[in-house]
């Protein structure tokens, strides 16, 4: 009988959940928007509904549940611990809380941090010693995975590069700071540029995008982009700008084998890359240049692949042993 595992990508915009099979298969999955500004009661309650839905439909054993979330977050300990895009998760012990409602092991870690591990196991990554994984979504995230562990630091709190400062200016990011990457290149940030510009002279196409989508945010500034209007052209140009400052930043801290972009502006890959790489070119140190950058192979499915490598594998993924160890 095939292992499967329950898994979930929580987001700051998407609660996802499916059944995935140990390779890698995704079965029966499910999303809904996440009840974000209601609390953790409203989004344990989402968890535990789709959990009951796709359980019920599957004949196999559930070997455990991986949770793959916004951070910071402490997996060791099993305690989100502020993410910025969740209201009100300050210090959850959210692995014991999940757990008591499904009587099932539950494996947490940062939501970048498992679509590394799902890459890396599956995906574009696979056959690289070093992949930087870099999701660009409601928010930025990052996870690295080298030698086939995932790179946590002090307390799990490693690779929280959204709130990496790549400029003095800008608007105030979530996390009370200006500058930070998310705020500057986040899907969400490019969103605003959108809405902003739909409401000038020249911005008519994003607006009726908007219009058709429902509402405004990047999608509708990437398929007014694809009509080559020259208004969303311009966002895109700086989104990219932005985004290869920030690469560049990271090859120089991490230098990877390869970096993997993924998250829902992945969508715009073909558009954003030819930017990206021109920002790296002039900005990276000559040794860093040649790094591949590729889009996600496992597409939006990165995160419930790598959340689910938590409960086949979890000594991959936290070196629980090693912390122990001082």
């Amino acid at each position: 009988m095939t292992a499967t595992a329950l898994a979930f990508d929580l987001g700051g915009t998407d609660l996802r959940a499916a059944i995935v099979t140990q390779a890698g298969e995704v079965r029966q999955a499910l999303t809904v928007p996440t009840l974000a500004r209601e609390g953790v009661d409203a989004v344990l309650d989402q968890m535990t509904s789709l959990a009951k839905t796709l359980m019920a439909g599957t004949d196999g054993t559930i070997a455990g549940v991986g949770l793959g979330a916004p951070g910071p977050l402490d997996p060791l300990a099993g305690i989100m611990v502020a993410p910025p895009t969740l209201s009100g998760w300050h210090d959850v012990a959210v692995v014991k809380r999940l757990s008591a409602r499904l009587g099932l092991p539950v494996f947490l870690d940062n939501d970048a941090n498992v679509a590394a591990l799902g890459e890396w196991r599956h995906g574009a990554g696979r056959g690289f010693e070093t992949v930087l994984f870099v999701t660009v979504s409601t928010g930025i995230g990052g996870g690295v995975v080298s030698n086939g562990r995932i790179f946590h630091g002090r307390r799990g709190l490693a690779v929280e590069i959204g709130h990496m400062t790549i400029s003095g200016f800008g608007p105030t990011c979530l996390c009370g700071n200006v500058g930070c990457f998310e705020a500057l290149a986040s899907g969400t940030a490019l969103g605003h540029r959108g809405a902003d510009a739909a409401l000038r002279p020249g911005g008519e196409k994003i607006a009726a995008a908007q219009s058709a989508i429902g509402r405004p945010g990047a999608r509708a500034v990437v398929e007014a982009a694809r009509v080559d209007d020259p208004v969303a052209l311009a966002l895109i140009a700086k989104e990219a700008e932005w985004l290869g400052i920030g690469l560049t930043n990271l090859l120089h801290i991490f230098s990877p084998d390869i970096v993997v972009f993924g998250g829902g502006l992945s969508n715009a890959f073909d558009l954003l890359i030819g930017g990206i790489r021109s920002v790296v070119a002039t900005r990276a140190m000559s040794a860093y240049r040649d790094v591949v950058i590729v889009r996600a192979g496992l597409g939006t499915n990165a995160g419930l692949v790598g959340a689910a490598g938590l409960v086949f594998t979890p000594s991959s993924s936290a070196t629980r042993e090693d912390r122990h160890q001082t």
